[in-house]
């Protein structure tokens, strides 16, 4: 297996640190806008990186990923990037006859006349719209398999198969007890991600309604973390995993709830109210052209950089609720990353780490074999179980919590 991975940033340089220890794969380009974080990337990896290369692309220039791809005889991209350059990668992969992964999915928009209602572009349309054409390609389309979405995908699939019978509703619940030293408000993951998914509508499924919105923030519950991250105040927040989990598991209601924290959510208010999440661009004096939320972004500190100031645990996890044999059960399904463990052994922070582990693993099924098809399909369309042994066998082991 030939793979290009496009994205050196936080996640992607996690990824190379991770697959450098698999035998899986017979090379990965690391392909990057700016070239020298492509190399740094390699570089870092010391001995290990005989099996990596730099290379220097634009993501949203389709022709030119499509060119790499044929030129480094990659059979699979993983993109790496934030979800603005997902369709020109997909579309370039689909174009070279390649394999694709992700961990976040196309963009969605709201509802011109009820955002809080009714889903406008749903996040991922734009991908599920060109299944037929990857279908007949005979390619396959891995969306959303980062660790939310995508390992909670898989605890979806795997409760579905072997815990119930019959499912009342599947809630992805994620929280953490992280801390940065020396700063007010330093984001543990991509601000530009951040402040997408917080800010647009929530999107709910449930059986006898389909996909409806709410409003950002909605419906706070409080949600018991385990291994010592306790109680969390979760809120609704737009994701994929509710775009993906009812498409292949039969649920009566599926949400996603993101431990944000009173500060957060009223730092992200803030940018709202100023219009500093905005991306389309403005003039500034001086006649340049800059994008709002762009700004915002290049003024935090990258969290790629913080591990070594970062303390304290993340878990994502599955809450499902529904009968087995009969009885009432509840259970949420975890995996939970401790920010000094993934230093210490990867040099990679919490969060960037807990993400990039999933899609090696996935690559690794798929290069075995065990994880194959083709056409636009998540991680719920697979056997769970082969996942979860070989993420185990990464060092790296989930949990089950009866509730």
């Amino acid at each position: 297996m030939r793979v290009l991975l496009v994205g050196a940033g936080g996640v992607g340089t996690a990824i190379t640190r991770i697959a450098a220890r698999r035998s899986f794969f017979d090379h990965i380009v690391v392909a990057d806008y700016e070239l020298p974080r492509a190399e740094a990337a390699v570089a870092a990896l010391g001995e290990a990186g005989t099996r990596f290369s730099a290379a220097r692309v634009d993501a949203s220039d389709r022709a030119a990923v499509e060119t790499l791809l044929t030129e480094r005889r990659c059979d699979v991209l993983l993109n790496a990037t934030d979800p603005r350059f997902v369709m020109p990668l997909f579309e370039a992969s689909l174009a070279a006859g390649a394999h694709y992964l992700d961990m976040a999915m196309s963009l969605s928009y709201p509802h011109p006349e009820a955002p809080h209602e009714r889903c406008g572009v749903k996040l991922g349309d734009a991908q599920f719209e060109r299944a037929d054409d990857w279908e007949k390609s005979g390619r396959l389309a891995l969306v959303g398999i980062g660790v939310e979405p995508g390992l909670s995908d898989v605890f979806a699939r795997y409760a579905a198969e072997e815990l119930f019978d019959e499912i009342e509703e599947i809630g992805v619940r994620d929280g953490a007890n992280l801390t940065v030293d020396g700063y007010d408000f330093a984001p543990s993951f991509s601000i530009w991600t951040t402040i997408e998914e917080c800010l647009n509508p929530p999107v709910v499924w449930e059986k006898d309604r389909g996909w409806y919105t709410t409003a950002p923030f909605s419906e706070p519950e409080t949600f018991d973390f385990p291994e010592g991250i306790g109680p969390v105040e979760c809120v609704n927040v737009e994701h994929e995993e509710v775009l993906l989990i009812p498409r292949w598991v039969d649920a009566g209601r599926v949400t996603f709830k993101y431990g944000l924290g009173d500060e957060f959510i009223e730092t992200l208010k803030t940018l709202h109210k100023l219009g500093l999440d905005r991306t389309e661009k403005v003039t500034v004096p001086g006649g340049a052209q800059v994008s709002p939320r762009d700004v915002v972004a290049a003024c935090l500190p990258d969290p790629a950089t913080l591990g070594d100031r970062m303390r304290g645990k993340t878990c994502a996890g599955t809450w499902v609720k529904g009968t087995k044999d009969g009885a009432p059960r509840e259970v949420y399904l975890y995996h939970v990353v401790d920010n000094e463990w993934s230093m210490r052994e990867y040099g990679s922070q919490a969060v960037v780490w807990q993400t990039a582990v999933n899609p090696v693993v996935a690559l690794e099924l798929m290069a075995a074999g065990t994880w194959s098809g083709s056409g636009v399909l998540g991680a719920e369309a697979f056997d769970p179980r082969p996942f979860l042994d070989l993420l185990t066998a990464y060092g790296s082991p989930w949990g089950l919590r009866d509730q």
